[in-house]
């Protein structure tokens, strides 16, 4: 199997996922939707916090989601949609 190129991730991830404008995201996180920041915690304390959003650093973000993980979050468990940024 060869690896796939770094653009070619990006173009298969893409076709899965939604991109929403800052309005969308905020309308939908009134409406329950719960984001997920994935920056690094220095972006964090030189960019700011989105109020109300829940850290999960993108190193650790499959770890925890993942129930069978000992770094399982529950809020991963909740039925809800997730908006990541």
């Amino acid at each position: 199997m060869a690896i796939r190129s770094v653009n070619e991730m990006m173009a298969a991830a893409r076709e899965e996922i939604t991109n929403l404008s800052p309005a969308e995201a905020k309308q939908r996180a009134d409406a329950g939707a719960l984001i997920v920041d994935i920056r690094d915690v220095r972006e964090l304390q030189k960019l700011g916090v989105i109020p109300g959003a829940k850290h999960a650093p993108r190193g650790m973000l499959e770890f925890w989601v993942d129930p069978e993980s000992p770094y399982h979050d529950p809020v991963f468990a909740e039925d809800r949609e997730f908006i990541f940024h």
